[in-house]
């Protein structure tokens, strides 16, 4: 699809787009961009790219598509690096996790004649770094874009292909409203993850023992989210703050209503609270983005062949 693609941040998501392009094909030179020397070093031996540099702007020269792949935070800073290497008629997406602030901050820098798109593909997983990555890793799952007014339609639809060709799922929202919405499903399940665990670990005697030892039971899951990456998280909770805290606000209001309902013992009203959450579970493995089996796959996952 495109002569050179420029992956600008080589994590979880750039490590897992460097191994769908060269199994799809999608690429002819893929160029490869990271600050950390050991980082580089390592997609390196792991011959995720064609070429591999420290200066973002290097890898962005002459490239068709260009992916920036960092901590939303350092965006602006990467689009203004790499402004005067962009060439006319190349496509410029990222790939971060709040829509509004990440346009506030590369717009500016984009030079005339280069298709600025903003996109958001919805998978990840606790790991990162570019051993974390998989080619596997969008399949069925939903790329967002949120385009700017008076983008091209072809450029839209090229970079709409290329996301398909990953095996993502495409849609396209307003910034403020993909903002909100991440904000309910995915920043605020996050952020309570940290909390819980926090609160956790500041009960050093029982995190010291029971905790640990019984965490095949809720915990675990919640340890998994708050194993996500700190910078990402910090950056993501500083960039969509009104739309985080918003939500917060509305948690805060459902978590007291909950708590009074078992304080007065009111068993009908969480008997319809359960029975209305786990309906949502249903409909999430209704959709596919979600498997049905035990222990969330689990078994299947860490102890292949065993039965579900």
């Amino acid at each position: 699809m495109f002569e050179k693609i420029a992956l600008v941040g080589i994590g979880l998501i750039g490590s897992s787009l460097a191994r769908v392009i060269r199994r799809e094909g999608l690429a002819r030179h893929i160029a490869i961009a990271t600050r950390s020397k050991a980082t580089l070093k390592r997609a390196e031996e792991l011959g995720l790219g064609d070429s591999y540099t420290t200066e973002a702007k290097e890898a962005a020269r002459d490239a068709d598509l260009v992916i920036i792949s960092v901590p939303v935070g350092s965006s602006g800073e990467v689009a203004a690096e790499i402004a005067p290497a962009l060439k006319k008629g190349a496509i410029l997406t990222d790939v971060g996790s709040t829509k509004a602030s990440v346009i506030a901050q590369i717009e500016p820098h984009v030079p005339d004649g280069v298709h600025f798109i903003p996109g958001h593909p919805l998978a990840g997983t606790e790991k990162s770094g570019p051993d974390a990555g998989f080619a596997d890793l969008f399949d069925n799952r939903w790329c967002i874009f949120t385009p700017l007014p008076g983008t091209d339609p072809e450029a839209l639809e090229k970079l709409s292909e290329f996301w398909r060709r990953c095996g993502s799922n495409i849609d396209t929202m307003d910034p403020q409203h993909h903002d909100m919405t991440l904000a309910i499903v995915s920043h605020l399940p996050h952020i309570i993850a940290y909390n819980i665990v926090g609160t956790a670990d500041d009960l050093e005697s029982v995190t010291k023992t029971e905790v640990i030892k019984y965490s095949a039971s809720g915990f675990r899951d919640f340890t998994r989210l708050a194993a996500s990456d700190p910078t990402m998280w910090r950056d993501v909770c500083l960039h969509n703050k009104d739309a985080i805290l918003e939500m917060l606000a509305r948690f805060s209001e459902d978590l007291a209503s909950l708590q009074r309902a078992i304080r007065w013992g009111d068993g009908e009203k969480l008997f319809d609270l359960f029975t209305r959450t786990r309906a949502i579970r249903r409909s999430i493995i209704e959709a596919g983005q979600d498997i049905d089996v035990p222990d969330f796959g689990r078994q299947a996952v860490e102890h292949p062949g065993a039965k579900s």
